[in-house]
């Protein structure tokens, strides 16, 4: 082995692939940091507005007990 104290000597051919090695690891990485930041975090899940303003109606006072379970029937029907 001609190199064998000096590990570090490669040439030219060692140096090339050395930095094509580098660049695909970054390349990767780009594409790893592009790829988690279009994700980003999700958004909740819509809210069932309509039975929530509903429910809400009902506790405060706004509507009685027989209009509250016709109105929750009639939205529970149209789903």
């Amino acid at each position: 082995m001609p190199y064998w104290n000096h590990p570090w000597t490669m040439g030219w051919a060692g140096g090339i692939g050395m930095l094509v090695l580098m660049a695909l690891v970054l390349a990767a990485l780009v594409v790893l940091a592009v790829v988690l930041a279009r994700r980003g975090p999700q958004p909740p899940p819509p809210a069932d507005t309509a039975r929530r303003i509903l429910d809400e109606r009902f506790a405060r006072g706004e509507i009685d007990q027989d209009e509250y379970e016709r109105r929750r029937d009639a939205l529970t029907r149209t789903r």
